[in-house]
């Protein structure tokens, strides 16, 4: 059963990295503007944000599996939707929706990994999802961007709304609920409040909100970076898919051991620094061999940030309110991704360096995270 969550991790965020080569230019070929691309990029991840914060409230109060089934049926049904638009504000509604539905589906899911994993072997355990986001990020964006190369761009929407409803019968068949809770009360604000406020789930939420920036930043730039050394598609899914295997490496090997040994704070700190480094670098490089290169360490800092801050949000948190905790924790992964590919459009149309923002924003959330834990310890 476990392994079927797995699965599900996979499609979930399959859903969004084989997007990523495609929806910029798509966007643009719909006759988009620079902000407006970078809006469409964006509001997914913001209205993913809202379902973030409800849908944890709901995986809470009526469960993982059900809550997880309807997401999943709802994104099936929405992706069919984007092969029809004609328009950027079109797609830009279709992504509006898409992320509202999709929003449930993550917290939905590292919930019930959570309420399954035990003290001890936890880093492992979320090595092991690490490496589901690690194989949808090496076959999303490659099969995006070799589909979006031969003019099938609406065929990726479709491969993908099938995979969810392949999904949904899984989850419906074989997946059982592992947590409900018997208090029924109306969604309160105030019980998230307590949880932002926790210094574990505080700092894992900063984490989480750096990594997207800097994913949102890749999500728009990456494509534009690309077409401008006239390279195309099919190149942005090389690169993106570079830093997934990179990262898969270090979670299925015995490299992964450094989760329970080593602490979470600390290989999230290094893993931004890292992440910083290849955003500067990016804006100065046009060699795409130096591009490889910056992808490799971008994946090695992505391997050190992801199973650790999931981990940090699991043994902040029990059963009673883990989707409101990992509700929390997405909620500001949407919201990174929301900030680093708008800031990014800004950043672009203004200096003409789209890696400036997330570079930026990396060192300061690493300089934050320090000081956090260090305080925390005192």
């Amino acid at each position: 059963m476990t392994r079927i969550l797995y699965i599900i991790i996979i499609v979930s965020f399959l859903d969004t990295f084989i997007q990523l080569p495609i929806i910029t230019p798509y966007a643009i070929d719909l006759g988009a503007s620079h902000v407006l691309t970078g809006a469409i990029v964006a509001i997914y991840s913001f209205t993913n944000m809202i379902g973030n914060i409800f849908g944890g409230h709901w995986i809470d109060r009526y469960g993982r599996k059900k809550m997880l089934f309807l997401g999943m049926v709802a994104v099936s049904v929405i992706l069919l939707f984007y092969p029809i638009v004609t328009s950027g504000w079109q797609l830009f509604i279709v992504r509006f929706i898409h992320g509202l539905a999709g929003g449930v589906l993550i917290p939905a899911a590292f919930a019930y990994v959570g309420d399954q994993s035990k003290q001890g072997s936890r880093g492992k355990v979320m090595a092991l999802t690490g490496a589901s986001i690690g194989t949808a990020a090496i076959a999303g964006p490659a099969i995006g961007g070799a589909m979006a190369a031969r003019s099938k761009v609406e065929f990726v929407f479709i491969l993908v709304a099938v995979l969810f409803a392949i999904s949904s019968f899984l989850v419906a068949k074989f997946v059982k609920e592992s947590f409900v809770s018997t208090e029924k009360g109306k969604f309160n604000f105030s019980q998230f409040s307590g949880l932002i406020k926790h210094p574990l789930v505080l700092q894992a939420s900063l984490a989480a909100f750096a990594l997207m920036i800097s994913n949102g930043t890749l999500a728009f730039a990456l494509p534009l970076k690309v077409g401008d050394m006239g390279l195309d598609s099919e190149t942005t899914g090389i690169l993106l898919s570079t830093y997934g295997i990179i990262a898969l490496f270090v979670f299925l090997t015995p490299l992964n051991k450094m989760y329970d040994r080593f602490s979470p704070v600390s290989l999230v700190v290094t893993g931004i620094g890292f992440i910083g480094l290849v955003h500067i670098l990016l804006n100065l490089t046009t060699t795409y061999w130096i591009m490889i290169g910056l992808m490799v360490i971008y994946g090695i800092g992505f391997a050190l940030i992801f199973p650790s801050m999931n981990k940090i949000v699991t043994e902040a948190s029990t059963k009673v309110d883990r989707g409101k905790a990992y509700g929390v924790f997405y909620a500001f992964f949407s919201l990174g991704a929301v900030t680093g590919s708008f800031a990014s459009g800004l950043t672009s149309e203004i200096v003409g360096l789209p890696f400036l923002s997330s570079a930026l924003t990396m060192v300061a959330i690493a300089i934050i995270l320090a000081f956090i834990a260090k305080r925390t310890s005192n």
